[in-house]
């Protein structure tokens, strides 16, 4: 009885972290937008029916550039009730054909970190020029390469609210950046990602810990690198797999972040 018990609370769990609300009408459109000569589209979506200003949350894609998982999760964040920019880190019609080009894209911007902040900084100008964006209150989420991606903006001092990184890379070729983070940090990692070294993290809790950060890591157990990736395959081994229990609970993790975040003050 008590097993049942459980099982129904968790299921009613995960209907309460992916519910929306049943007046959500999403538009979404495509927003062409420039880092110096630099063309770049990313992908807007909101909730039309929604009134007035509300939250605007940037979205970083993984290494295979602006792709349907990044405009699905600005989806899913309109549907919530935010205003969600994909932003194009890579450059309108730059769009990776496989692991090769993608390795290649991402390892220029990692190499070059001054690159990828006016990157995502970018972005995050293109979503606060949307008009339905309340501006004091934004944050930006990032999925792998997109992970690594919003905690450099975080480094760059960028005044939005909070970054979460989904299994993103925690290596800082600059830890003492980390003085100039402003946001608040939540960090959702698979504790069995080989992709993260362990030194790697360790400078990463250090770096935070010593600048003062408002910081959170949760580790989720058996989850690999690209847990919230439906397309990356069921086999953990590979090193890169789906896992749909922390894909769920880092949505959920995510949600309670953002209600901390943008919580109307008394």
């Amino acid at each position: 009885m008590r097993t049942w018990i459980v099982s129904l609370l968790a299921v009613a769990l995960v209907a309460m972290a992916t519910a929306t609300p049943a007046h959500a009408k999403v538009r979404t459109k495509l927003v062409e937008y420039k880092d110096g000569d630099a063309t770049l589209e990313g992908y807007l979506a909101w909730d039309d029916a929604a009134k007035g200003k509300r939250p605007g949350v940037l979205v970083v894609h993984a290494w295979m550039g602006l792709d349907a998982n990044a405009r699905a999760r600005a989806e899913m964040l309109a549907k919530l009730g935010y205003v969600a920019f994909a932003a194009d880190i890579y450059g309108k019609g730059v769009r990776p054909k496989d692991r090769d080009e993608a390795a290649k894209q991402a390892g220029t911007y990692k190499a070059d970190r001054a690159l990828l902040r006016r990157r995502v900084n970018a972005g995050l100008t293109a979503l606060l020029a949307q008009p339905k964006v309340d501006a004091a209150r934004t944050a930006a989420i990032g999925y792998c390469f997109g992970g690594t991606t919003v905690l450099e903006l975080a480094r760059s001092g960028a005044a939005v609210s909070g970054v979460v990184s989904f299994h993103g890379g925690l290596d800082s070729p600059t830890p003492a950046d980390g003085k100039n983070i402003r946001a608040k940090v939540l960090v959702l990692h698979g504790a069995a990602d080989g992709f993260v070294a362990p030194a790697d993290k360790a400078a990463f809790e250090q770096e935070l810990t010593t600048a003062k950060v408002d910081w959170q890591l949760v580790e989720y157990g058996g989850a690999v690198h690209c847990f919230t990736d439906r397309g990356a395959g069921g086999d953990p081994s590979k090193g890169c797999a789906y896992d749909a229990a922390a894909d769920a609970r880092s949505w959920a993790a995510m949600r309670a972040f953002f209600a901390e975040l943008f919580a109307k003050k008394p």
